[in-house]
């Protein structure tokens, strides 16, 4: 059994004259990217591994709840704007030694590639967290494995 769970960047920031790669999180975003991480340590659910968006407000979403975690993160170009295949792809290159996973991105990817899991249709709020059992041994199964939603957060709401 692997574990999935998909993470929408915190609430970023719209500096001016700034590209959209490196818009940073607003404080606000970074109360949020606390809060949920401080939750998840509190309910121990247990994240191997990190993986992010190369986008400046995602890896800095990603960094807080890694550092919690005390474990580093790795950034994937494809999780930038990504489509339901590119999230795949990233997917299917996980180490199956990482039984629980975090990827972190954006909207709507992160919807789409969400609601195309399962009949649960989730809109993400930032820093919207949803959690899945993928029923597989390697993530190379996972398009074919059996899906099911968990747990869906919002930071508004634990």
């Amino acid at each position: 059994m692997k574990t999935l769970i998909l993470i929408r960047h915190a609430k970023s920031d719209w500096p001016e004259n700034t590209e959209d790669l490196d818009r940073p999180l607003a404080q606000s975003g970074i109360n949020e990217a606390e809060k949920m991480a401080k939750y998840f340590l509190d309910k121990e659910i247990k994240i191997d591994y990190f993986l992010a968006s190369p986008a400046t407000r995602t890896v800095e979403t990603c960094e807080i709840f890694s550092k919690h975690y005390e474990k580093s993160f790795e950034t994937a170009e494809k999780l930038y704007h990504p489509s339901e295949k590119n999230v795949l792809s990233v997917i299917f290159s996980l180490d199956d030694e990482n039984d629980s996973v975090a990827l972190f991105s954006h909207n709507n990817g992160i919807s789409n590639f969400a609601n195309s899991l399962t009949d649960e249709i989730i809109h993400f709020p930032t820093c919207g967290v949803a959690i899945y059992n993928i029923d597989c041994e390697q993530w190379s199964e996972f398009e074919n494995a059996s899906k099911k939603i968990v747990a869906f957060y919002k930071p508004n709401s634990i």
